[in-house]
């Protein structure tokens, strides 16, 4: 393949780039599918095809039997090996996964902390877990990249964590702690903002151009921004911390903090304390307050639903969004009563901004941050898979 130069190597990498693209986020097609989807002849896609297969990139798989319209054509899926180690920092725990490039979570490990982790114990901590599962589920796995979704602002430039308030990191080399550690290729974003792709490419939002997506986790509440199909950064990376933003309280009976921003009021703290927990992953907090008839519970969803309202009331009347997804702790609240916080929402907007709107819990759950975090990591492999391949190969 080195003999490939000029025109005619850029549009042979674009066109592996495509073929490979599109398996990945559509799942298993069919070689017909893809010629159809390319519009690339058959020959070349039969080439193409063969090339990502000697990659090891995807693997070509039988015809569908219960297709009997015209001559069986082989299916394409992404190599089940391919995969991207993810990890996600927070105060209470460090989640560690593996995502493979069709989708899959085949490991997931939660590791509670009762100390703020540091970038350095995060990093040694990524390196222990994949020593451990190299040597066992993940022995046959061909492993690209780690990816971090971090609750802090990540510089987009190089991975440099300027600000983690609540984990109280300050310009932490996060990306070189953990290449130096694992020896892998490292990227590392905002956890809200991939948790945004993930549900623009994957979830709730697949199909939508225009959306506004809010994440509650343990440090708070970040967001990500999607406009006209594209994920929004800012200048420097910093797009879309709602969670710092000043809430409208109308009722001086429900502000709890004095001058507090958004995630000082809306706050997954509270919900733990009147749910009597002192601590608990996403699933166990929402069960534990769905369960709950103290009338505690339902009066904090109701005043942090509130609150939440205006905050969106005042997103959807910058951004015009079509779309408002919620993550993490808000999908709880907004599940708690989700025509009340419709209402809430449109009562408080611009009639025309919110006429067409949608609010939406995010669909994939709490493997919403392991998917984008993959998605950065698989990224360099999807733009160009000859090099990234190559590279990959050579680092084994």
């Amino acid at each position: 393949m080195s003999d490939r130069a000029g025109t005619f190597d850029g549009v042979h990498r674009r066109n592996l780039s495509k073929l490979l693209g599109l398996v990945h986020l559509e799942g298993p097609l069919s070689r017909a599918r893809l010629t159809g989807a390319t519009g690339l002849n058959r020959s070349t896609v039969a080439a193409l095809v063969a090339e990502l297969v000697e990659l090891g990139l995807v693997e070509e798989r039988a015809p569908d039997p219960t297709n009997r319209v015209g001559r069986p054509s082989p299916v394409i899926a992404p190599h089940p090996d391919v995969t991207a180690i993810t990890v996600n920092p927070e105060v209470d725990a460090v989640t560690i996964a593996a995502v493979g490039l069709d989708g899959r979570i085949p490991m997931r490990e939660r590791v509670e902390v009762d100390h703020l982790v540091s970038p350095e114990e995060t990093a040694r901590l990524v390196a222990d877990i994949l020593t451990a599962w190299r040597s066992g589920p993940l022995s046959r796995a061909r492993i690209v990249a780690v990816g971090l979704a971090v609750p802090g602002l990540v510089r987009a430039s190089d991975g440099l964590v300027r600000f983690a308030p609540h984990l109280e990191w300050v310009d932490a080399p996060l990306r070189t702690l953990v290449e130096r550690a694992t020896g892998l290729p490292v990227v590392v974003g905002n956890d809200a903002s991939l948790g945004a792709l993930a549900e623009h490419l994957f979830g709730a939002g697949r199909g939508v151009d225009d959306i506004v997506y809010l994440n509650g986790g343990a440090s708070g509440i970040g967001g990500g921004l999607i406009v006209h199909g594209m994920p929004v950064g800012g200048a420097g990376g910093f797009a879309g911390e709602f969670g710092q933003n000043r809430p409208g309280i109308a009722s001086r009976d429900d502000r709890r903090a004095t001058g507090g921003v958004l995630e000082d009021e809306v706050s997954r703290a509270r919900l733990l304390e009147v749910a009597g927990l002192a601590g608990a992953d996403e699933p166990t907090l929402a069960a534990a307050l769905a369960a709950s008839d103290s009338p505690q519970v339902s009066a904090e969803l109701a005043r942090q639903r509130r609150i939440l309202a205006t905050a969106l009331a005042n997103a959807v009347n910058v951004l015009n969004p079509s779309l408002v997804v919620l993550g993490g702790f808000l999908a709880t609240i907004a599940e708690s009563d989700p025509d009340a916080l419709a209402a809430a929402v449109a009562e408080q907007a611009m009639p025309a901004a919110a006429e067409d709107l949608s609010l939406r819990v995010a669909a994939l759950g709490e493997d919403r941050l392991a998917i984008g975090a993959a998605e950065l990591g698989f990224q360099a492999l999807l733009e160009d898979p000859l090099s990234a391949a190559e590279d990959s190969a050579g680092a084994d």
